[in-house]
């Protein structure tokens, strides 16, 4: 079922008992990738409550599901919830609903990061898309900008960042910047397999698996390679993957296939 349309039309749900349970605090619930990754969270019935970052009032209804005006957030610990997952993501200009989200680019990372410890999140878990065979080989497991490495040293108690690779967006250059686009798409046809783009929907189930370890785990700044995203795609125990990510186990050699070419 699609939960956020029902929470913005006001449908209705139940969910089990919240005694247990911790809540967590979303920021980018808009597009594909911000939607899917808030729906695994709600659907997964592990954290009470789903809080999201809102540019403006909606009424829902969804038990379960709060909002929280992005404009004050920070201004007091008013989140409540002591884990925060940021995902940045392309808003889908003809989903009229992703307006009411906040939808923060990468530019925000470090702002937005301050202002979530501000408000009371200690776990942050970031999901950083980017283009396919566009990061460097040695950044892709580790901080790639002076706002990551600056986001590692803010105080959070855990920070993950997790790097899936996404299709670069429609081109509408022209001249010799378009034939340059032809020819780095063509290029893309040879980045191997393992780093090309998983569906949003494996990603949020990665995200949410992710979520639901990362408070209990030894603490400390991670950085998930785009291999890792994609191994999960494949059809295994999307649990026992991150236990192992989160466990400094390597990638089993035999799950990276060869290079596409």
């Amino acid at each position: 079922m699609d939960l956020l349309p029902h929470a913005l039309r006001g449908g209705q749900s139940a969910t089990p008992s919240t005694t247990s349970r911790q809540g967590v605090l979303v920021a980018g619930g808009g597009g594909a990738l911000g939607a899917a990754v808030l729906e695994a969270l709600l659907a997964s019935r592990a954290f009470a409550p789903v809080r999201v970052l809102v540019m403006r009032d909606f009424h829902a209804t969804v038990q379960g599901l709060e909002t929280v005006d992005a404009e004050t957030l920070g201004q007091t610990a008013d989140a409540q919830v002591p884990l925060g997952v940021v995902v940045f993501d392309r808003p889908r200009h003809a989903n009229g609903r992703d307006a009411a989200f906040a939808q923060p680019q990468p530019a925000d990372l470090l702002p937005l990061a301050q202002r979530l410890l501000a408000a009371g999140v200690r776990h942050l878990l970031v999901v950083l898309p980017h283009v396919s065979a566009s990061l460097p080989e040695a950044l892709k497991a580790g901080l790639a900008t002076l706002d990551e490495q600056a986001v590692a040293s803010l105080g959070f108690t855990h920070v993950a960042l997790v790097r899936s690779a996404q299709r670069p967006a429609d081109s509408e250059s022209r001249g010799l910047q378009r034939l340059a686009d032809m020819v780095l798409a063509q290029l893309r046809l040879m980045v191997p397999q393992r780093e090309q783009p998983v569906r949003a929907a494996q990603v949020a189930a990665l995200v949410s698996a992710l979520a639901r370890q990362l408070i209990d785990s030894p603490s400390g700044t991670r950085v998930m390679a785009p291999e890792w995203v994609w191994q999960s795609a494949q059809g295994g125990d999307v649990d026992a993957l991150v236990r192992a990510w989160l466990g400094g186990q390597a990638l089993p050699q035999g799950s990276t296939p060869r290079q596409r070419l």
